[in-house]
């Protein structure tokens, strides 16, 4: 797997296919393989003629793992994607995001629109601009001693993923306390970055209602996935169509 140094962190990523670039960026407590790999999304992608691009955030995956959460703010956070398109040589690339990577897709749509070709963020919704929902309560959970001292179902749903996932809980209880970005209404309706925004239609504890929050970005297309929450969306082949439907429309 490779990996590139960025302001002494490691940060792991793959790159595959040949083509249009895509970048993927994985949601809190997954890593490129979970988020991408096993769920078809590089293939789909690739066999769509896209080069696939994707990295392990920060505190993630094989990525380095501070347990700082100065560590984890938002132009931290997003400049690792920037700085995987400058180790490529890329100028600009597609953006695919969700959940958390979501919120770092929309960072970069308003602060770096020249970078960001075209943005689909999965997994978010009114949070964006509330705040991440549940916070409070998985951050309780991933320091609980065990999964099973949980009662609230949504933040144990996240401990158990983490667990899954093999996470340093440390590093993961640091990324949510650093990454509290909030976007305002004004800052999306200044957003001219071509966008999709899919969500699943069950996913109300975690991204919140989303249709209104692609109302306030121009020419923003929204895409409810129903009968799926914040976890099972992922892999949906109506999420796979449509962003694959979107990326063939962009010039």
């Amino acid at each position: 797997m490779p990996i590139f140094n960025h302001k002494n962190l490691e940060i792991a990523y793959l790159d595959e296919g040949e083509g249009e670039p895509i970048v993927l960026v994985h949601g809190f407590a997954s890593n490129k393989e979970i988020n991408w790999v096993l769920p078809g999304w590089t293939v789909a992608l690739k066999a769509a003629g896209r080069r696939v691009i994707a990295l392990d955030n920060r505190g993630h995956g094989q990525s380095g793992k501070p347990h700082d959460p100065a560590a984890y703010d938002m132009p931290s956070m997003a400049g690792d994607t920037l700085a995987l398109l400058d180790h490529l040589k890329l100028d600009r690339a597609d953006y695919l995001g969700y959940s958390m990577g979501g919120r770092i897709g929309m960072y970069l749509s308003l602060n770096h629109p020249d970078r960001i070709r075209s943005a689909t963020l999965g997994g978010i919704g009114a949070s964006i601009i509330t705040g991440p929902g549940r916070r409070v309560q998985i951050v309780a959970a991933l320091e609980e001693k065990s999964a099973a001292d949980i009662s609230d179902p949504v933040a144990k749903s996240f401990r158990v993923f983490a667990e899954q996932t093999k996470s340093d809980l440390k590093a993961l209880i640091a990324c949510m306390n650093g990454l509290r970005v909030q976007f305002t209404e004004p800052e999306l309706a200044s957003i001219h970055v071509p966008m999709l925004i899919v969500r699943g239609g069950d996913d109300s504890d975690i991204a919140g209602p989303a249709a209104g929050i692609a109302r306030m970005i121009p020419g923003c297309e929204y895409v409810d996935i129903p009968g799926r929450n914040h976890m099972t969306v992922v892999g949906d082949k109506l999420f796979k169509e449509s962003v694959l439907g979107f990326l063939q429309k962009r010039p």
